[in-house]
């Protein structure tokens, strides 16, 4: 299960590397945007594995949730509401964060946006342009985690330090407020030494997202759902 899980994300992870391009956001001539992202933003598009998705806001003003994400409760443990900064040093990122995030690090193969869930909450549904690396394999009793890291950039040395100089820097989200994965797995990252100036934290989540009305892709085909 490890090696699947890890041989998968390696593989995205490079794939979307070398071919994420062309964020941008812009109008299209003729088309009446009125839930835009910013007043100077109406949609981003980026470009994936030669297929563009374009990440937008719902325009139906009367849409409202009927998933999961409505639930305003949950027990505590395990769901309890986790604070802003997970960890000293950490960016913290909202949706447009985000968004300049895919532009200036993914696109630029400087990043990774990690969606830190189980997999069975990412194929149900995550923002465009995301990697799944489940938090569970950033633990130091995972014996793949350090070949996750060299994949990330980081760089073993004979004496069996790190060096993370040229390590990818990351953007871990996971279900929300409410949802610990991403937390965790930054921990653990800086625990294994990664920068935590390389680290920026989405705490807004998939819920956040999704009330927001912003564009959701199941991985499997990377078509947009909303």
């Amino acid at each position: 299960m490890f090696v699947r899980r890890f041989g998968f994300a390696a593989t995205l992870m490079v794939a979307l590397a070398a071919t994420m391009g062309g964020v941008h956001g812009a109008f299209a001539a003729g088309e009446d945007v009125k839930v835009k992202i910013a007043p100077d933003i109406p949609w981003v598009d980026i470009t994936i594995g030669g297929k563009t998705v374009r990440i937008q806001r719902i325009q139906d003003t009367r849409h409202k949730l009927t998933n999961s994400f409505t639930k305003t409760s949950r027990a505590c443990p395990p769901f309890c509401i986790q604070p802003i900064r997970p960890a000293k040093g950490v960016h913290l990122a909202g949706e447009l964060e985000l968004l300049d995030f895919l532009k200036k690090k993914v696109e630029t193969g400087k990043g990774v946006l990690v969606d830190a869930r189980i997999p069975a909450w990412y194929r149900k549904g995550t923002i465009p342009g995301a990697v799944n690396i489940p938090f569970t394999l950033f633990d130091k009793k995972n014996p793949y985690r350090d070949r996750i890291l060299m994949v990330l950039g980081a760089k073993r040395l004979e004496d069996g330090t790190w060096d993370f100089g040229g390590a990818r820097e990351l953007l871990l989200f996971c279900n929300g407020p409410w949802c610990g994965q991403s937390p965790r797995a930054i921990r653990n990252l800086i625990s294994a030494g990664y920068p935590p100036e390389k680290l920026h934290y989405y705490r807004g989540g998939m819920q956040n997202w999704q009330l927001l009305g912003l564009t959701v892709v199941k991985p499997a085909t990377a078509t947009a759902r909303k």
